[in-house]
């Protein structure tokens, strides 16, 4: 069975944004494709993809490299997503459904729950499938490609904090999940203009770690594709 090129293009990724690959190192065809398993097609074809959205570069007598952002190219996509999540919710406010709604009241619910008890690596997770959901509610394609593009790069650029307060924080999730149940899309888009302000004073800019440093067994890349589930997800 063929492997898809965009199941290939997720596991490399996935690698990047975690540091497997360092910025600057060389991704040749040949070991990419032993490592995930499956033939050069969809190795190449992943490759291009990805230099498209700006985790991979080609060099003169190198080929496809990890890409090296620069501290202002890092800033600027802090600042992009500023721009573009308030619009997301103000759209999500339009066009939600009552599956969008549920998950995201579900998520706020268990994200008020791990606030309250400390556990931190729960509310990470939490934080970004809340985010996820709210993207998917506002309709639109494009605006859903681009902020998962941002999410993917901001996570390989930047270490975040957990917030100090982090039941206020989820307060505001709150907040904003019932402006976009109201339907009142200027609300929804001024919580969520906050709100991202916020965390992004939170975020800290990752420094490259020295070639060499990180390793990893091969994965195996599953032909199969796991979205976000909006009828099932868990409360």
């Amino acid at each position: 069975m063929r492997i898809p090129a965009h199941s290939v293009c997720t596991a490399i990724r996935d690698d990047i944004v975690s540091g497997v690959y360092e910025r600057g190192s060389r991704l040749t065809e040949e070991l990419l494709a032993r490592r995930y398993g499956v033939s050069r097609v969809p190795v190449r074809e992943a490759l291009r993809t990805l230099e498209s959205e700006g985790f991979v570069v080609t060099r003169r007598h190198a080929g496809a490299c990890v890409a090296e952002p620069t501290e202002q190219e890092a800033a600027d996509l802090l600042e992009v997503r500023m721009l573009l999540e308030p619009l997301g919710a103000a759209r999500a406010a339009q066009r939600r459904t009552e599956a969008h709604l549920k998950v995201l009241r579900g998520l706020v619910r268990l994200g008020q729950e791990r606030a309250r008890r400390g556990e931190g690596e729960d509310l990470r997770s939490l934080g970004g499938w809340f985010h996820e959901t709210l993207a998917q509610a506002s309709g639109s394609p494009g605006l859903i490609a681009l902020l998962t593009q941002l999410r993917h790069k901001i996570a390989w650029m930047y270490a975040v904090e957990q917030p100090a307060r982090p039941v206020d924080s989820w307060a505001e999730h709150g907040a904003i999940v019932d402006a976009v149940a109201r339907g009142d899309a200027e609300q929804a888009r001024a919580l969520t203009a906050q709100h991202a302000e916020r965390a992004a004073g939170a975020h800290r800019l990752r420094r490259p770690d020295r070639p060499g440093r990180r390793t990893a067994p091969p994965p195996r890349v599953s032909s199969s594709q796991h979205g976000v589930n909006i009828a099932g997800a868990r409360h």
